[in-house]
């Protein structure tokens, strides 16, 4: 008010109200110049105490909701190969921008840790049940991942039976399909317990129905995908060279294709092995045969790179109606020589994003797999097809192995004293399969996320 006051002062006008025309002039300029300074001076003091209502959205990857329950994270379909996966975070009321890659992120401390354990499952196979086996150390149960620009939901049991209703979910390939069909089982098993229907001679391929869901899973043993004659003993030691039929598909699955609704396919470290090429009933050369017959040395990447063509032709027929993962390859951790020459993994904690590095076959086996991806996706064949890209996750779990663990109690007795010396018997390890309960439990948090919500992209 002492402001109005002293602007009233200097305002006066002598004489007549009215004065002359000058004077009215004068006076009307100075009244607008009066309400001008009156509105400035109000929204400084507006401005500087009042609160805006409207509040600042951080997207910082640290930064979380209090409630995680509001915000969903969904899969989005392709966009390229290089970054094939994308997920957008959107709430009830709000829709953000931001999407990122699923698969690159880092593994961080999970307190709560697995849903399961090997007491409450009864579906772990006798080498990947790494704490009854007597491993020691259990740090490797106590992690998560964590993509890095955003979260991702948590699989979700019983939701996903509800929606696999009638529905039938394979898995196709080698040992590490095995391995995670039967992480996937355990996880379910805590709903409703699995009924394992049918197996064959070997136990390698199964089925098992969720009854009161009508829900039907299989695992099919199919190493090469491909039609293939192998000869190995029980330890997984070649005796014979193994002839691959680069032209023809395994009919153990081929055959049961149409009875699926959802498929996770992956190829594996089987098209390292000694082989004897195939095509149109003529054999053409051959994989590490080391000059056998004159052959000539083809190399994996061919094998590979033709098996996979053959298979994507076939899911992205358009008279199949299964919705298809094909699961990137699955690099080992062993260190210090292979599986046969006395490599083990010995580690107990993940690497960080920054660490570690693949080998050599691994990086050529991911070069060809998302190059063949890619040539499906352009030619726009069949939309239903995907990429479960593992392999950067699995990269940073070397602890996650049951390294000796593969059997029970593995150093029970095999010290011998010698001099004062102790020499240890040189035991067998695996680097490549997964521990249960372990990091491949998260395989289905993607998995899920992927082959279930990306068709709300399309």
């Amino acid at each position: 008010m002492d402001t109005l006051r002293l602007l009233s002062k200097n305002m006066k006008i002598e004489g007549n109200p009215f004065g002359s025309s000058h004077q009215r002039n004068q006076f009307f300029l100075k009244f607008v110049a009066f309400f001008l300074l009156i509105g400035l001076a109000y929204r400084l003091i507006v401005t500087d105490s009042t609160v805006s209502p409207v509040p600042d959205v951080r997207t910082s990857p640290e930064s979380s909701p209090s409630d995680p329950s509001v915000l969903t994270a969904v899969a989005e379909a392709p966009a390229s190969v290089d970054s094939p996966r994308n997920i957008t975070i959107a709430s009830q009321n709000v829709v953000a921008s931001t999407k990122c890659d699923i698969f690159t992120g880092n593994w961080v401390p999970d307190p709560s840790g697995p849903v399961y354990t090997n007491v409450s499952c009864r579906h772990i196979q006798e080498h990947q049940n790494c704490l009854k086996n007597g491993r020691p150390d259990a740090n490797y149960l106590l992690w998560r991942w964590k993509p890095r620009d955003c979260d991702l939901p948590r699989f979700n049991p019983e939701q996903f039976l509800d929606k696999m209703r009638n529905k039938w979910w394979a898995f196709i390939g080698d040992s590490i399909s095995r391995n995670h069909v039967q992480s996937l089982i355990c996880i379910l098993s805590q709903v409703e317990e699995a009924e394992e229907i049918y197996h064959d001679k070997e136990y390698r391929s199964k089925i098992w129905r969720f009854p009161s869901h009508n829900f039907t899973l299989s695992v099919i043993w199919s190493p090469f995908l491909l039609k293939a004659e192998t000869f190995e003993n029980t330890e997984g030691v070649s005796f014979s060279d193994i002839q691959l039929h680069l032209d023809e598909l395994d009919h153990k699955w081929t055959d049961q294709y149409i009875n699926f609704d959802y498929v996770v396919i992956s190829g594996g470290k089987w098209f390292l092995k000694t082989s004897i090429f195939h095509e149109n009933n003529t054999i053409t050369g051959c994989h590490y045969c080391q000059g056998k017959n004159n052959l000539t040395e083809l190399g994996y990447q061919y094998s590979y790179r033709k098996a996979l063509r053959l298979v994507l032709n076939f899911v992205a027929e358009p008279n199949h109606k299964a919705q298809v993962l094909f699961r990137t390859t699955t690099p080992d951790h062993f260190e210090n020589g292979e599986w046969n020459s006395g490599g083990f993994c010995n580690r107990t904690m993940p690497f960080k994003e920054s660490e570690g590095e693949m080998k050599s076959e691994d990086v050529t086996m991911r070069d060809i797999e998302l190059e063949e991806f890619r040539t499906t996706q352009e030619e726009g064949s069949n939309s239903n097809i995907g990429l479960l890209d593992t392999t950067s996750m699995s990269l940073l779990r070397p602890d996650g192995h049951p390294g000796p663990y593969r059997y029970p109690n593995p150093f029970a007795g095999v010290k011998n004293k010698d001099q004062s010396r102790t020499h240890q018997i040189q035991i067998q390890n695996d680097c490549l399969h997964w521990c249960l309960p372990g990091p491949i439990d998260s395989w289905n948090d993607l998995m899920v996320e992927v082959m279930l919500n990306r068709e709300m992209y399309r």
